[in-house]
């Protein structure tokens, strides 16, 4: 009998999705890969789930051409009309939402109401489009000359490149693909490595919404592949604009290739986020939150709160309060509904996270809550863990390490605050808890957090799809799902149409 999850009965929902026990990896209007066949393995048993043949870059050159030729026909459809498929694409991601989400718990580790809330982000996203297909804009401006109008016109770029990471590995490639479409661009999506089956899945469900309207499959192309395919696209001048989701140190590199060819990259790096709870705090609202913001998808989210800025106050009480939240964790399989916490990705994860809680307590920081791997579980199960004792500036704080780690950090008042939330390299999302106007707004303010998403009351994670969401610094500047960040996917033209019968120059010069 097979070893594959794939053919337990628990696991029916991988067949709904059209996987089986061998896949094929690679998608361009057909099916087809040539490269190394790997296994997809389960973060909660280590155990494999199913075999995916990866592409190689002979396959990616393929998946371009034919990306080229259906941009050439996606380009001449109206945007409403394109909005309208990409309301479909959200209609059938409602219809295999439950699979789904079952598919990325099960290849990521996240548990099953975050991994049902990532199909859902990709549905909404889709809705967003669809809406933003009839409102795409350009502005009039008025001319000096007479007899002139100018105006601005957006058009698509062609071939979109998205390189999405494991922690979501659905819905990152939603926003980028759902707007991409909208704004006239044809997709090609590299996903994480070690989440192929979710890419092959949600790729499925986009390839019969084309399909059924008579649409190019490479519209949203698709290719499973490691690093050697990143490097392709990045390098790529036919692929317009590269979307990067994944680490600083990657990112840099993949800036740096696109930016030498004089491409469009859009970053979505790191976040060594911050929450800072002043003395004036609702600690109703504050623990839960910093306890989500921790330890939810097990610290694996770029806004996972990793710092923990507690006013001296109140200092003693956040401590106990929050490892007492901890304390009641329930830890399991992340398929069962009673689970809030599951494994980490993998083993190099793992690695990571022990790597760094020794080097606190070399620096020495005080392991108070956690700080083991759970070797009595199967999988890459960790202790969620709270550290405190170390300086605000201490490297192992500044380092971002993907896992749940929290570091709690004491000060005296909200500019010590600020100062060390700004301290870091990172820049995408920040916290604080306080009941004065005063501080709220200086929060906000020129002097306040110097993050992409600054909030008041609330996590630092949860972004809500309206909001663009990105970060500055070392998190890359990029802005994905809502606002004007649909701006990214297109190129601006500055248009001035002269209908008179005259030839005036703009600043009044005479060339005669």
């Amino acid at each position: 009998m097979s070893s594959y999850l794939i053919n337990e009965p628990r696991y029916a929902f991988l067949k709904e999705l059209g996987l089986s026990e061998t896949n094929t990896g690679v998608y361009n209007g057909k099916w087809f890969a040539n490269g190394e066949t790997i296994k997809s393995m389960c973060p909660a048993n280590n155990k494999p789930i199913a075999s995916v043949t990866q592409g190689t870059v002979q396959d990616y050159d393929s998946c371009v051409e034919e990306s080229l030729k259906a941009w050439e026909l996606w380009a001449d459809v109206p945007a409403p009309k394109r909005g309208e498929i990409v309301r479909q694409i959200g209609d059938s991601l409602r219809k295999y939402k439950e699979p789904l989400g079952n598919l990325i718990s099960l290849e990521m580790g996240k548990i099953l109401p975050e991994g049902l809330g990532e199909v859902q982000e990709f549905i909404d996203v889709c809705d967003y489009a669809t809406g933003l297909s009839r409102m795409l804009e350009g502005k009039i401006f008025p001319s000096e000359r007479p007899g002139h109008f100018l105006m601005e016109q957006w058009n698509p770029l062609g071939i979109v490149g998205i390189i999405s990471a494991f922690n979501f590995p659905n819905a990152v490639f939603g926003w980028n693909n759902a707007i991409s479409l909208a704004c006239g661009n044809v997709t090609l999506w590299k996903g994480a490595p070690t989440t192929p089956l979710v890419s092959i899945a949600t790729t499925k469900i986009i390839a019969s919404v084309l399909e059924q309207n008579n649409l190019p499959g490479a519209i949203c192309s698709m290719i499973c592949g490691g690093g050697d395919i990143g490097h392709q696209m990045s390098i790529d001048k036919r692929v317009k604009l590269v979307s990067f989701t994944g680490s600083c140190a990657i990112g840099k590199k993949v800036n740096a290739l696109v930016q030498e060819r004089f491409g469009k990259v859009l970053l979505e790096l790191g976040g060594n986020n911050a929450i800072i709870v002043m003395d004036d705090a609702d600690l109703n609202l504050a623990i839960p939150a910093i306890f989500f913001a921790a330890v939810g998808t097990a610290g694996q989210r770029c806004t996972t709160a990793r710092r923990l800025i507690v006013h001296e106050n109140v200092y003693d009480e956040v401590v106990e309060k929050l490892t007492k939240a901890y304390s009641q964790l329930k830890i399991g399989d992340p398929l069962e509904s009673t689970t809030i916490y599951g494994p980490l990705h993998n083993q190099q994860a793992v690695d990571l996270y022990l790597k760094a809680i020794q080097d606190a307590k070399k620096l020495g920081g005080t392991i108070h809550y956690g700080g083991k791997k759970i070797e009595e579980r199967e999988g890459n199960f960790v202790e969620p863990t709270i550290v405190t004792g170390l300086a605000h500036d201490a490297e192992v704080v500044h380092r971002e390490t993907f896992a749940p780690i929290l570091y709690i950090l004491k000060c005296k008042n909200l500019n010590e605050a600020i100062k060390w939330n700004n301290e870091v390299n990172e820049g995408l999302s920040s916290s604080l808890f306080s009941q004065n106007l005063s501080s709220l707004f200086k929060w906000v303010g020129p002097k306040g957090s110097d993050c992409g998403i600054v909030n008041l009351n609330i996590p630092t994670s949860g972004a809500e799809i309206g909001g663009a969401f990105g970060g500055e610094k070392h998190t890359g500047g990029g802005r994905e799902s809502g606002s004007d960040s649909w701006k990214a996917y297109m190129r601006r033209s500055t248009c001035t149409i002269n209908y008179s019968k005259a030839l005036p120059l703009a600043q009044g010069i005479k060339f005669e």
